[in-house]
């Protein structure tokens, strides 16, 4: 069980697989108003860096889960690094389905819905670890502004332009699944640029040291296209954001 090889290539030297800083998780945990001992589940957990921060900044009890047999092992040696080993665990695994055996005080899946056919399905799995009076947490993409061809958002690496919602109707559509939302920390352009742009050194890199490996040609061909793809699509046109939740009463 593991995702993509390319995925696990373009990303080796990220700690956060998605377009968030180290000092916006920081603030996203400070401003969830977490306590030491709150309990943390985290589906496609990646290389734990939201439940190693949070355990060492907040006293947190995390448990992570990724199909990514790599970045599940950066988690463990995350957690060694900063000492945090005895508070979070992390499973190299599935995590479509996982529900946790004892509830949680927030429910997590950043940057990755499709674990359970989109929003609605992942925010209705999250919900099933959930303590009363807890939070979903969700990253998502949505649409910055509207792309004015189908050419354009599959630049961005999307299906068609119906993939996302621009960002009010998707916080209207979190709000017809029965939810509240609480907060959100939203992605900038310099958080984009540092998540895409870490990625094309890593491929240089690799594509040094690796260059007979079978996916060779398919990573030189991304390190050449990437910049401009980037840069004319994904930057221009696509948001991102973590949105945390609550049943509404």
């Amino acid at each position: 069980m593991d995702i993509p090889r390319i995925f696990n290539i373009t990303e080796s030297a990220h700690r956060i697989h998605n377009p968030i800083t180290p000092e916006k998780l920081a603030a996203l945990g400070s401003a969830l108003r977490l306590e030491s001992g709150d309990r943390v589940l985290d589906l496609a957990s990646g290389s734990g860096e939201m439940l190693c921060t949070w355990a060492r900044d907040h006293g947190i009890l995390g448990i992570g889960i990724d199909m990514s047999a790599l970045f599940t092992g950066q988690a463990k040696h995350r957690a060694d690094e900063l000492s945090v080993a005895d508070q979070v665990q992390f499973i190299h695994g599935n995590a479509s389905g996982y529900v946790a055996e004892e509830k949680v005080h927030v429910a997590a899946c950043v940057g990755a819905s499709w674990i359970a056919g989109g929003i609605a399905g992942t925010v209705e799995l999250l919900a099933q670890s959930l303590r009363t009076g807890g939070i979903i947490l969700i990253g998502e993409p949505y649409w910055q502004h509207l792309p004015p061809t189908e050419a354009i958002a599959r630049g961005c690496l999307a299906h068609s332009i119906s993939d996302f919602l621009t960002l009010p109707e998707l916080l209207v559509s979190f709000r017809d699944l029965g939810y509240d939302v609480v907060e959100m920390m939203l992605a900038g352009q310099d958080d984009w640029d540092r998540y895409e742009a870490a990625k094309w050194l890593t491929m240089r890199r690799w594509l040094e040291d690796n260059p007979n490996d079978e996916l060779a040609k398919e990573v030189r061909a991304k390190l050449t296209s990437e910049p401009e793809r980037y840069a004319a699509y994904t930057r221009e046109y696509l948001g991102w954001g973590v949105f945390a939740l609550m049943p509404s009463s």
